[in-house]
């Protein structure tokens, strides 16, 4: 076991141990796919002849399994939107404008031409520091209603003040933007920077399952004459597939549901100890604008992975407050 580790510890990605258990975990989910593929053609010699028959129908299957993979891949190395990202892209922004600003040559009211502004160094980057420190925070704050405290929303680990939304993942150490959940399969947050991705792979991974059930269905069924061994073997990991799509399914739909409400699986689980969530009725969305312009923006319009949504106005809030009559079904106002 030690000198398993210290195989790893020899190379700088894998020497922390949570990198070593997300790398495992990889290796294990890239394998079983292949078992399962391997397997089936393994054991059905008539599904390599249907191959030849139909080359297209395996080549959509094959086709599915890499970018069922590749789409793993992709969610669990992207960002899930950290918050000290956001931060620092929008301190670059405020600084640069500052600099050009501070630096800017200004006409002048004598008869000399012009004046060039100069500044000392040190002084520069206090000024760009002190500035981009109170425009990070008067960005987030206006998000909140007037009189939120700066302390009630800022990072007690990070010292970072939080948007809306978003949460101090303990696993990953870093705050999320619009923090889902902590995933072990991925060994990374689901946030709102892959969000979608995460959707999609779901997508993908519950469509590879659902075809790969089905063959192993019609393996079952067209070779009861088979060694018990070899059955034995195909029922016991089509039992396994059927328990992973039965939580695929449900990953799916939930997440689905939660697409069209504009919702994130941290705020559904802790909907009463979150303080701009508690005093809301259960059955009220309050960042929704409606199925259609939720699952247009998730899909769609995410032009920026630092997009922050401000809380609803009071307004805002006594128009999601109002029941549905039969004019707004009409209308359209759910969607």
């Amino acid at each position: 076991m030690v000198a398993f580790c210290g195989a790893f510890s020899s190379f700088p990605g894998l020497s922390n141990p949570d990198r070593r258990w997300s790398f495992c975990l990889k290796i294990v989910l890239v394998m079983l796919h292949l078992t399962y593929v391997g397997i089936l053609f393994g054991f059905d010699k008539e599904l390599i002849q249907k191959t030849k028959q139909a080359p297209w129908y395996m080549a959509v299957y094959l086709l599915l399994l890499v970018a069922t993979l590749a789409k793993y891949f992709v969610v669990s190395s992207s960002s899930p939107g950290y918050v000290l990202d956001a931060m620092r892209a929008i301190n670059e922004t405020d600084a640069s404008r500052n600099r050009e600003t501070i630096t800017s040559t200004q006409p002048a009211s004598s008869k000399n031409g012009s004046v060039v502004i100069t500044i000392n160094r040190n002084q520069l980057e206090k000024n760009l520091l002190g500035s981009v420190t109170t425009s990070w925070e008067k960005l987030v704050m206006d998000m909140y209603p007037p009189g939120t405290s700066v302390r009630t929303v800022t990072c007690t680990y990070c010292n970072i003040v939080q948007p809306p939304r978003a949460k101090h993942c303990h696993d990953c150490n870093k705050c999320i933007l619009q923090f889902d959940h902590h995933c072990v399969w991925l060994g990374s947050c689901v946030g709102q920077g892959n969000h979608c991705w995460f959707w999609w792979y779901l997508c993908s991974e519950t469509a590879f399952s659902l075809w790969t059930g089905t063959l192993y269905i019609q393996f079952l069924i067209s070779h009861l004459s088979k060694p018990w061994w070899s059955y034995a073997i195909v029922f016991l990991l089509l039992a396994v597939l059927s328990i992973c799509l039965f939580f695929l399914l449900l990953l799916l739909i939930f997440h689905s549901y939660l697409i069209l409400t504009n919702q994130i699986t941290y705020e559904v689980l802790r909907r009463r100890r979150i303080p701009y969530l508690r005093n809301i009725p259960e059955g009220v969305f309050p960042f929704s604008k409606g199925a259609c312009r939720n699952s247009y923006e998730f899909c769609c319009a995410r032009s920026s992975m630092y997009r922050m949504e401000p809380l609803p106005t009071a307004l805002e809030f006594e128009e999601k407050l109002r029941p549905y009559t039969c004019s707004d079904v009409l209308s359209c106002r759910c969607c």
